[in-house]
This record gives structure tokens, sequence and C-alpha cells, in this order.
């Protein structure tokens, strides 16, 4: 966040609905109340390219430049040593 220190906050008066929403997202993806909840806040503030972190791959999708250099490293790699494999 850029910030020396982690604040805490303290909220109040979370509704029925909203709490039942976080909560379900955080079993849904896997992620602590906490997270979900600090998410949400930076999605309604408007700073989540700022907090947003990354847990898959996804950003590499697409992204891939053909290298011959490369290619030839991964093909020598792929050879199955039969020898191996008995």
């Amino acid at each position: 966040m850029g910030y020396r220190h982690k604040l805490q906050y303290t909220i109040r008066n979370i509704s029925p609905l909203l709490d039942r929403a976080l909560r379900q997202k955080a079993t849904r993806t896997k992620k602590s109340l906490n997270e979900v909840a600090l998410e949400a806040l930076a999605k309604g503030a408007g700073v989540t390219e700022e907090l947003e972190k990354h847990r898959d791959l996804d950003h590499f999708f697409g992204s891939w430049i053909q290298d011959n250099a490369i290619e030839t490293a991964l093909s020598a790699q792929r050879k199955i040593d039969k020898d191996l494999w008995k």
C-alpha cells in the first residue's frame, strides 16, 4: 500500500446482506473475510489497481513471444529417455 504502518479499522453496523455477501465471496474465492472486505473497500474507494495482487497466471495469457533459442532449449527438455521409463 505504500504506508509504513498498516492501519487498523473497526467497522460497525454491517448489514446482514453485506455480511452474507462478503462471507460467500470469501468462501467462493478461498480468501479470508478480511481480505475480501479490504478488496471491497479498495474497489469502492477506486484504488484497486494500486492494491491488486495476482494469485494466478492470467496476466501472462497472450504474452508469449516466439523465440527460437527458447524453443531449442525446450525441445531438448521434451525428449523422453526410454531407458528411464523401463
